[in-house]
């Protein structure tokens, strides 16, 4: 892990000149603070004024089976929560401090290929190569970081986000691979999948998903207006893979999508109730067809950005993407 204090500055920190501004007027503004669920506005303190800030990306993969998803809590345990107490036990700062934030809110057992996140330090590092392999080394198995790299200060892993793309597969056979089990919801009923694709081109375009969108459980009232970019069906086998790509998404909303294409895959319900649930704005009328598709078959695979929030800045440390180890010398590994 790169030094602290010592450690040559970037040339674009989180704030001008590499530091939060002293001034009368600058110090008295409020600083947007994440408590979870709500963007608070705090005043910083004396004792962080002059310190320096530097933002950091990280990509992060997950088996969400053992979690109760991604938003912080300490019990039961969320991806968040473990990801926090790795980096506070390296950077040596308080929670507060990193202000980590994830890109998008996987509910529980839902898995990531994908996830993004960041988070900042008063301090700059000469290597990302120390500081993954001290966080995956942290982590437990079914939680790997897959990245590191510097952030531009306009960087946000949520509110940066052009569009998200989430997976949900389905194994249609009557019986389950045994080793997919975590991942796949199993549909003993033999689907019609170009029902299913027609339905799911009625998703595409800007909707208001009331319908589709779970009560939440913080008191945020979320924008329910969202773009689906497409939404394909793809058979590989018995196994039928539900790709989709919106915006932004509602709470439980993928899993709810899926679930009504699921009811029609069996010919249950004609592929028209889709636009005729979409219209009425109410939850309750989705229920009459179809409940939540479990979280299991769920898959966060990809968070896109606009190619400027990517960009690296100037006099940062080189992308870490992990890295192999090598053996100084001859070793017979079987004896």
């Amino acid at each position: 892990m790169g030094s602290g204090g010592g450690a040559l500055g970037l040339s674009s920190p989180l704030f001008a000149n590499g530091h939060l501004s002293s001034s009368s007027n600058s110090t008295s503004l409020p600083l947007p603070v994440e408590d979870g669920n709500h963007l608070a506005m705090v005043k910083p303190s004396s004792s962080i004024v002059n310190l320096p800030h530097y933002k950091w990306r990280l990509l992060i993969a997950y088996d969400g089976t053992r979690y109760a998803g991604w938003q912080f809590q300490v019990s039961p345990p969320t991806i968040q929560c473990i990801v926090e107490k790795a980096l506070i036990q390296i950077t040596k700062l308080e929670r507060e401090c990193l202000h980590f934030v994830g890109a998008s809110r996987t509910d529980t057992g839902v898995h990531a290929w994908g996830q993004v996140a960041h988070f900042i330090t008063p301090f700059n590092y000469d290597s990302l190569e120390t500081i993954h392999a001290a966080l995956n080394g942290l982590l437990p198995s079914d939680i790997r970081v897959r990245e590191i790299s510097a952030a531009t200060p306009e960087f946000h892993a949520r509110f940066s986000a052009k569009s998200k793309v989430y997976h949900y597969k389905i194994y249609n056979d009557t019986i389950m691979d045994p080793f997919q089990r975590h991942y796949v919801y199993h549909s003993v009923y033999k689907l019609n999948t170009a029902a299913m694709r027609e339905a799911a081109k009625m998703f595409i375009g800007k909707h208001d998903f009331s319908a589709f969108v779970n009560a939440s459980r913080n008191d945020r009232v979320p924008d329910p207006v969202k773009t689906i970019f497409r939404f394909d069906v793809i058979e590989m086998g018995p196994l039928i893979q539900l790709e989709v790509e919106g915006s932004g998404f509602l709470y439980r909303q993928v899993r709810n999508m899926v679930a009504l294409l699921i009811q029609i895959g069996k010919e249950a319900i004609p592929t028209e109730i889709v636009p005729k649930i979409l219209a009425t704005l109410d939850r309750r009328e989705l229920a009459k067809y179809a409940l939540s598709a479990p979280p299991h078959g769920l898959c966060l695979v990809y968070v896109k950005y606009n190619q400027e929030h990517l960009l690296l800045p100037s006099d940062c440390p080189t992308t870490s993407f992990g890295r192999h180890h090598t053996i100084t010398k001859c070793k017979l590994p079987f004896y």
